[in-house]
């Protein structure tokens, strides 16, 4: 188990190291908001971070930040009590109700995501600047982007995913995805050995939606195309615009 543990730590480290390297998003003198939603992914993200602080040859300050959106059976305290533990960092947990916000203005058959995420991300960037933040740091992972990409193929006709790193349309700060490069099951594996305290979303959580089918369509791709998640990953990397029919790629080939 000890080897086991081991590997996975290594492996995290490197892909996370890797992602930074490519992309560039952790650079000296960065203060960064690190948006925690009480999941997994952020945990691991928060962890990560904090342990390339100890290893990088870099100086970067981190800024943990936690959105309490009074939702129901929201269970309080558990954020605040685990960063208080947590060395060298900056913490706030802030206490919003969008949760009543999005319930009421949500039409039948609606999912609640694109709305809840607009006001996150106006609170985010509101915190950011409080704490003289250049940069956010969010959890979305790997699968994240492979799964954002499918969605987009199959019902909005688009060739569009996550990027690893983009400026903010007011340009204020650098929103960054660290953990880019990292699987699902393998944060998943490193969330359940490190024991954290997982707040579940009452929101959308518990919506059966078209993310949920993807994720399912990938599982079952996997058992007949082995590393399929990976080879779209890729993909993403290795764009021939020449080959595609956009006609503005076109002419920039051209």
């Amino acid at each position: 188990m000890q080897s086991e543990t081991h590997r996975l730590d290594q492996r995290l480290n490197k892909r996370f190291s890797s992602a930074n390297q490519k992309f560039g998003m952790v650079n000296d003198g960065d203060r960064i908001l690190v948006c925690l939603s009480g999941g997994k992914d952020s945990y691991t993200m928060l962890s990560l971070l904090l342990e390339a602080r100890k290893r990088w040859p870099i100086n970067f300050e981190l800024v943990a930040f936690h959105l309490d959106q009074k939702q129901p059976g929201y269970p309080p305290h558990i954020m605040e009590d685990y960063l208080k533990e947590v060395e060298g960092i900056t913490y706030e947990v802030v206490e919003k109700d969008t949760y009543s916000i999005v319930m009421d203005k949500l039409g039948d058959g609606q999912m609640p995501c694109s709305l809840c995420s607009r006001l996150r991300r106006g609170i985010m960037y509101s915190y950011a600047e409080k704490h003289g933040c250049n940069k956010i740091a969010l959890g979305h992972h790997r699968d994240d982007t492979i799964e954002t990409l499918l969605l987009n193929l199959f019902h909005n006709g688009k060739t569009r995913a996550m990027p690893a790193k983009y400026r903010t349309d007011d340009a204020r700060f650098e929103v960054i995805r660290p953990l880019i490069y990292i699987a699902e099951k393998d944060i998943e594996a490193y969330s359940k050995l490190q024991g954290y305290p997982i707040i579940p979303c009452n929101l959308c959580g518990s919506i059966e939606g078209q993310r949920k089918y993807i994720k399912t369509l990938l599982s079952n791709l996997e058992d007949d195309i082995p590393g399929v998640r990976g080879s779209l990953l890729s993909a993403l990397a290795k764009v021939h615009p020449s080959h595609l029919l956009d006609e503005n790629l076109r002419q920039e080939v051209e």
